[in-house]
């Protein structure tokens, strides 16, 4: 994507595609919901941490980890196996998140390359830096969790990569006019699709994905978890979402953003819904 001439906000461009304004605007109104309910107005730092738990177990889910949400808030050690590992990177990034956010906007590839290390937690030596051509990549964070590669789209090679990513970052640096939906799942469906890392991508991914949108002040108390709703969604839909995005035509990018704008309104209704049980006092 230029940055130079007379498409100096690509983003912006994205935006005027058909059908997305109408999915920016019923995010916003979503959003509005949460924030608007009474409960945010005493005890959002639950509503916070609830989301925050929620939108980990969605993430884990798609990389192939899927438990059951008290089987997450139960857990201790997510060090016993491959799945618990999954849960535990998740719940990691998840936490970091909010610490990376005045980064983000100065150096987003630094971001990526500790949100890169966390998830890993050491575990690899490519750990924090993208690939290099011959070096593998793993879909999951693990060889044992179950099930198949979510991301089926061709590698792109090491040059392919960097180039793209430097193109990236010079885009969030610069910043753009277009709503925080639109940039929160450019940022998400490239880093997916072209998986810069050895592992741990959709994980990783999905983390630029909130910060972009907490950083935005869409969601600046991170109530309204998107990992939730690509998790409703489900793999095969979060999938094909993702070949429109990889497809780079208009059709295949508004599908990606309108895809990424349900998925926010899903987290939004998750955590309207726990508003709800704390209000009547069964949360």
């Amino acid at each position: 994507m230029s940055t130079t001439g007379a498409n100096a906000d690509p983003l912006a461009t994205l935006a005027s595609l058909p059908g997305v304004a109408a999915s920016v605007e019923s995010v916003r109104k979503a959003v509005d919901r949460v924030y608007g309910h009474r409960i945010m107005r005493r005890r959002s730092n639950e509503i916070t941490g609830e989301a925050a738990l929620r939108g980990s177990r969605g993430s884990a889910a798609l990389s192939g980890a899927d438990w059951a949400l008290e089987e997450v808030r139960r857990r201790t050690d997510f060090s016993g196996d491959d799945e618990a590992r999954v849960v535990g990177a998740a719940l990691r990034l998840t936490a970091e998140a909010g610490e990376l956010l005045s980064i983000w906007r100065q150096s987003p590839l630094r971001v990526l390359a500790r949100l890169h290390l966390v998830a890993a937690a050491g575990d690899e030596d490519t750990v924090g830096r993208p690939r290099r051509d011959g070096e593998p990549v793993r879909e999951t964070p693990a060889a044992g969790v179950a099930g198949p590669p979510l991301v089926g789209l061709p590698l792109p090679d090491a040059a392919e990569v960097e180039g793209r990513l430097d193109g990236l970052a010079r885009l969030v640096i610069a910043g753009s006019s277009a709503p925080a939906l639109v940039t929160a799942a450019i940022v998400h469906g490239e880093i997916l699709a072209l998986r810069p890392f050895g592992s741990h991508n959709g994980l990783v991914a999905r983390a630029a994905e909130r910060i972009v949108l907490i950083g935005s002040g869409l969601d600046p108390k991170s109530v309204c978890p998107p990992e939730v709703g690509h998790a409703e969604q489900g793999r095969a839909a979060y999938a094909a979402a993702l070949d429109g995005y990889a497809s780079g035509t208009p059709e295949g990018m508004a599908a990606w953003i309108a895809h990424c704008g349900r998925a926010v309104e899903l987290g939004a209704r998750e955590s309207t819904a726990v508003c709800e049980a704390l209000q009547r006092g069964a949360a």
